[in-house]
């Protein structure tokens, strides 16, 4: 059965990275074919994957509305959507793209969802970075999750966002069944008003992520995260992740 994981979290946490390299470690363990889906307008992931950057949801969106098609809108759709994916070995992406524009978009969106749904079911998981702040929650957007990863960096004011995100997440219709948090580009012992503000988040610790030059490095020069070699202490760490992951997800 798929499993579908969501990543949260105010902008500049680095969940893109953590959806990379959580990906990596899945594909490391076995756990392909990855659907990652890329709900960030600012459309990132793609270079995290070393990918290209794919056709998105919202341009076929607005090719479809109101133009007169020979087939059905589903069929149409549906065509179109595995034609926007981005081929990888073991992990195929998915970008979302902008917001809607002017009018209603009611009829196009419910067709998407079902779209997404089905293609969904023909990976092992799921892989959603979504935009910063949490407008994709409130929006319901994010939904039927089976582990929705909080990331803050090591400051209060993030971890207040987390706070918020978490206490959304937990609203009725939300459908997400576990949630944990990633304190990310940590350096040594954190202070006592960060952990303080960390433990008022009511979220599981799950790892504490260490800044780390080897991806800066990859970072500065484009190049794929899927390629972190394993003296990397943040790859290490998310290995670690993973495992935990895994152990709260798959074996529940």
């Amino acid at each position: 059965m798929t499993k579908v994981l969501a990543l949260a979290g105010k902008g500049g946490t680095g969940k893109t990275t953590l959806a990379a390299l959580l990906i990596r470690s899945l594909l490391r363990r076995g756990q392909g074919p990855v659907l990652a889906i890329d709900a960030d307008p600012a459309m990132n992931l793609h270079l995290a994957l070393g990918l290209p950057a794919p056709t998105t949801v919202g341009e076929l969106r607005e090719d479809v509305r109101g133009a007169q098609l020979a087939i059905s809108r589903h069929e149409h759709l549906t065509h179109q959507v595995r034609l926007a994916l981005e081929e990888g070995d073991q992990v195929d992406l998915l970008a979302m793209g902008r917001p809607e524009g002017q009018g209603c978009y009611c009829a196009v969106n419910h067709l998407l969802r079902q779209i997404l749904d089905d293609l969904g079911k023909t990976y092992a998981w799921v892989v959603i970075d979504n935009e910063a702040g949490m407008e994709h929650l409130s929006r319901r957007t994010t939904r039927d999750v089976d582990l929705l990863v909080v990331v803050t960096d090591p400051t209060v004011r993030g971890a207040r966002a987390a706070q918020t995100i978490a206490a959304m997440a937990s609203e009725e219709g939300m459908h997400v069944r576990r949630k944990m948090l990633v304190v990310n580009r940590t350096r040594g012992a954190l202070p006592t008003e960060l952990s303080e503000a960390l433990a008022a988040t009511g979220l599981p610790i799950a790892a504490l992520l260490p800044a780390d030059d080897l991806l800066n490095e990859l970072d500065a020069h484009g190049a794929s995260l899927l390629q972190l070699n394993g003296s990397s202490p943040a790859g290490q760490a998310v290995e670690e992740l993973a495992a935990l992951v895994l152990s709260s997800v798959t074996f529940e």
